[in-house]
């Protein structure tokens, strides 16, 4: 049973908390049904998850690190499936800046994770060493960070009675880790590279010596991105952006974006995220003879994708800059909340003139 409460917490939002009535209604089964799938399938896929990567890269790849104009501070807020019970809330805040003439990077990140009843803060310090090559800069970065994660069982019901991991208030563990990447830009174009956590801290709080007995670790994760900016007119340009996830033994999550920039002032674009989501359909079988009981039968089916966001981006001057994404789900989790929303803020501080492609997209 322990293996699937510590998978089940790090990936999906727990539906039967303590309190009068338990689980109250047909629908709320269902849905409890329907996550555990989802649990059991996307187990190993831990990494935050954003709907702005594009514009928040240094929660990505340390590498990213002091490739602005100057010190740039960003700020990102995100609420997963709103209305569902435990679902995730996320935020982040981040400072990065070139320093020694721009051959180094440095940056400092703290992102916070609430998904039912664990808590999760991350503190980061990123590290980049920046090279000169063709048009742009290639940089090889590197971050230390430690995780606080806590779980509050007392937001837990037992489905065993009398069990004792549910019996303290909660448990709290410190796991440090490493992680690493490499990114190239220029004017008109960013690809890279990460694995933002390399070790396999253990999630479990079972106290067992034997390694057989944890069933729950910090998978390592391997992100690539790409995008770039073309020019169609003097007021207008395409901007493509794709993000790839992958996790061993996960399914493979790929963001692809489509964005327009008017004026270098305004930025419209569409995501469609591609993930491991099964969907699932129940029917009842009818009765052989009378007096039968009908049996349900649940069916599993591939959905069409996982979500598509829909994201704007303003440029109020040319350091201020705001975000706001929208994710419509397209599996069939979307009958029990009403959106994703996320907004983010960033500011740089800047001297350098922009070039005509305005890089402040990257």
């Amino acid at each position: 049973m322990k293996k699937f409460q510590y998978a089940f917490f790090e990936t999906t939002p727990p539906l039967f908390k303590r309190g009068k009535g338990g689980v109250h209604n047909q629908k709320k089964l269902f849905t409890f049904i329907f996550l555990l799938a989802l649990a059991w399938q996307g187990q190993a896929q831990q990494y935050v998850q954003y709907t702005q990567f594009m514009f928040n890269k240094i929660a990505l790849n340390p590498a990213y690190a002091g490739s602005k104009e100057g010190p740039t501070f960003s700020g990102l807020y995100r609420t997963q499936w709103v209305q569902l019970d435990g679902a995730p809330v996320s935020q982040s805040f981040s400072f990065h800046t070139p320093i020694l003439g721009d051959k180094i990077g440095i940056g400092v990140s703290i992102h916070h994770d609430d998904i039912g009843p664990t808590n999760s803060w991350f503190y980061n310090l990123q590290y980049a060493y920046r090279i000169p090559l063709g048009k742009g800069h290639l940089a090889l970065g590197l971050q230390a960070l430690i995780r606080s994660y806590r779980v509050n069982w007392r937001e837990v019901s037992s489905i065993q009675s009398n069990d004792p991991l549910f019996g303290a208030d909660g448990d709290q563990k410190f796991l440090p880790n490493i992680g690493t990447g490499v990114y190239y830009h220029s004017d008109r174009f960013y690809a890279g590279a990460s694995l933002p956590r390399i070790l396999r801290g253990d999630l479990t709080f079972s106290g067992s010596t034997d390694p057989n007995a944890d069933f729950s670790y910090e998978e390592r994760h391997g992100l690539i991105m790409v995008g770039g900016i073309i020019p169609l007119t003097d007021k207008l340009k395409f901007k493509p952006d794709g993000l790839i996830k992958y996790t061993p033994n996960a399914p493979l999550d790929i963001d692809l974006h489509a964005g327009v920039v008017f004026m270098d002032l305004l930025n419209l674009g569409i995501t469609y995220r591609i993930g491991g989501v099964t969907g699932i359909r129940r029917r009842i079988t009818q009765p052989t003879s009378p007096g039968a009981t009908p049996v349900p039968i649940t069916q599993t089916r591939n959905s069409g994708g996982d979500s598509m966001d829909f994201i704007l981006q303003i440029l109020f001057s040319k350091n201020l800059k705001l975000g706001l994404a929208y994710d419509y789900t397209l599996s069939q989790v979307r009958d029990f909340h009403s959106g994703t929303y996320e907004i983010m803020v960033e500011y740089t501080l800047s001297k350098k003139q922009v070039g005509n492609t305005n890089p402040r997209f990257f």
